[in-house]
């Protein structure tokens, strides 16, 4: 397959062609997915997102809606970027760097749903073979008419109500939020509720997300999350009371702002790797490892965790969540043999 750049390229010379005959410029329609496929990519973290806005900037292009944000499947077009004015492209300003809850997958699948005259034989079954706790009641993909659920149900056969057909256990009243909405905001509806309404563009109830979901979505990055925590702790045990603070303070990038460190515990992974390069610093650890295999691990570590503080709604990469799981393995390790 041709190359990203080489794709990028070919799709920017025949825009300008046909701008300089006189057609409207036709842009290029693709999923997420396959567009980050383009340049070898599977997921967006920070560093394939850096290298794909570079190439797009490189030949005046840009995705539409945002490549960074939008559904992984959802369709994006690669179309011309307006002029660049003062040096800036007016899409890099446009740029919107928050989570909408349609980037959950949740949020782009088809809910199951029922009708109110549907017997309720057939939201139990539903509900019991998907393993939900709730079903929309829907006459049309864009017309909701209640919720029905375990709950519902149960409630109204505790008061000895009839329940034969759906409409006799629902409940009217829903929680319906826009695809567009923050995901940050969304969330404490999404618990407290236990699910949310997803309506999209087009109107149509595009999904539903629970709180089961937003867990899941969570949990991805929760574990790799700990490993780095599990590991900046062994490092700073590793190095306790081996180096001064003007030696500390030596390790931090010239372009860190003039604020004095108290401890290892206030350098970054960065800091570690530069302290521990130097081979005399290094010789104080007293551990017959080899040193450039070292360093170079913790800067895995540390730009994996670039990726993990950038929230990605794919999850960071299973190659880097193995890397951190066997270095903080290693760490253990160094610890349960007495060498820290």
């Amino acid at each position: 397959m041709t190359d990203g750049s080489q794709r990028l390229k070919e799709l920017a010379e025949r825009i300008r062609r046909e701008i300089e005959g006189g057609a409207a410029p036709h842009s290029e329609t693709v999923t997420v997915r396959e567009f980050l496929r383009w340049f070898g990519y599977s997921r967006r973290g920070r560093r394939a997102v850096n290298q794909i806005r570079h190439m797009l900037a490189d030949h005046n292009l840009r995705t539409a809606p945002d490549f960074e944000v939008t559904y992984i499947d959802a369709e994006i077009s690669v179309e011309r970027d307006p002029d660049v004015t003062d040096g800036v492209s007016a899409s890099e300003e446009q740029i919107d760097p928050t989570v909408r809850v349609g980037a959950i997958m949740a949020a782009n699948r088809e809910p199951t749903a029922v009708k109110p005259d549907h017997s309720l034989s057939v939201a139990t079954t539903r509900m019991l073979t998907n393993d939900f706790s709730q079903l929309p009641v829907m006459e049309s993909p864009r017309e909701v008419k209640g919720m029905i659920s375990w709950q519902s149900i149960g409630t109204r056969l505790s008061l000895g109500r009839k329940c034969q057909y759906v409409r006799d256990c629902m409940d009217p009243s829903f929680l319906e939020i826009h695809i567009s909405a923050p995901l940050s905001s969304a969330i404490e509806s999404i618990l407290r509720q236990g699910y949310v309404l997803v309506r999209g563009t087009n109107r149509i109830i595009s999904g539903i997300v629970t709180a089961s979901d937003v867990t899941h979505q969570f949990m991805q990055l929760s574990g790799p999350f700990l490993n780095i925590g599990e590991i900046e702790g062994y490092l700073r045990i590793l190095i306790h009371r081996k180096f001064t603070i003007d030696e500390m303070q030596a390790a931090l990038p010239t372009t860190a702002p003039a604020q004095p460190l108290s401890g290892p515990e206030d350098l970054t992974l960065g800091g570690y790797c530069r302290l521990l390069e130097r081979e005399e610093l290094w010789n104080r650890l007293n551990l017959d490892l080899d040193r450039n295999e070292f360093v170079r691990r913790l800067n895995w570590v540390r730009e994996i965790r670039n990726d993990v503080m950038h929230f990605d709604p794919d999850g960071i990469d299973p190659d880097d969540t193995k890397k951190l799981e066997e270095i903080a393995k290693f760490f253990r390790n160094l610890r349960r043999v007495g060498a820290m």
